[in-house]
């Protein structure tokens, strides 16, 4: 059986859904199709920590799912920007797995990981996978994954 691993950037798949849909994403029909496909060994969701109930409560969510949630705090700057990235973190957390497992998935439009993707499929020889919203992902990411699946409304609430 196939060993999969899941990484959600959820700040950038919250926004990009909100953006193009106007809707959230469907974390349990995501796990349900995932599943199917093989064993998930190892499944973490990047979010930032505010401390809403709200947020609570789709953390608490997850975690029922089978993610592991890895949690920044939100740090509001003097200028009213804010900050909260987890770029890193993934990177790092994918380099790690991604030698124990046969697919690595990243939920994630962000382009900046499409060296991650290049890299470990180099070196581990990993399928890698990517689930985005398509007018919202970079070109160099849809390129860079083994393959890609648009997010559109059969993965929304």
């Amino acid at each position: 059986m196939k060993k999969i691993a899941i990484f959600v950037d959820v700040q950038n798949i919250y926004y990009t859904t909100r953006q193009a849909y106007g809707r959230q994403f469907n974390y349990r029909k995501l796990w349900q199709r995932i599943s199917a496909e093989g064993e998930v060994t190892s499944a973490t969701a990047y979010a930032i920590h505010r401390g809403d109930d709200g947020q609570l409560k789709f953390q608490d969510a997850l975690k029922h799912i089978g993610f592991t949630v890895k949690l920044k705090p939100y740090i509001q700057r003097s200028d009213g920007s804010a900050k909260g990235d987890w770029d890193v973190g993934i990177a790092i957390d994918v380099m790690e797995t991604a030698k124990e497992v046969d697919t690595v998935i990243l939920l994630s439009g962000d382009g900046d990981f499409d060296l991650l993707l290049e890299k470990i499929k180099k070196d581990y020889g990993v399928s890698t996978e990517v689930y985005g919203v398509q007018a919202l992902t970079a070109g160099s990411l849809i390129k860079a994954a083994s393959t890609y699946h648009p997010i559109e409304e059969d993965l929304l609430l």
